[in-house]
């Protein structure tokens, strides 16, 4: 069985969009409109959790990734 990651209570994810969608199969498209994103270079912040984390990972390739405090936002 695989590790949990403990996920900080309060944690914030600031969300960069740093590579195109163009050519990208649709699931990846729809995973990046789930997650809020309109245009490329966007940033966006969502709270840090599981099923956050499961859409990240499915387009890791796409996105940079910065964990904010809860007051930075």
């Amino acid at each position: 069985m695989a590790k949990a990651k403990k996920v900080e209570q309060g944690a914030l994810l600031q969300i960069t969009q740093i590579r195109s969608l163009s050519g990208r199969p649709a699931k990846h498209r729809a995973t990046m409109e789930a997650l809020g994103f309109r245009r490329h270079q966007q940033t966006i912040v969502h709270e840090d959790n599981p099923a956050i984390r499961g859409m990240l990972f499915q387009v890791r390739h796409l996105v940079d990734v910065q964990q904010i405090a809860e007051g930075e936002a």
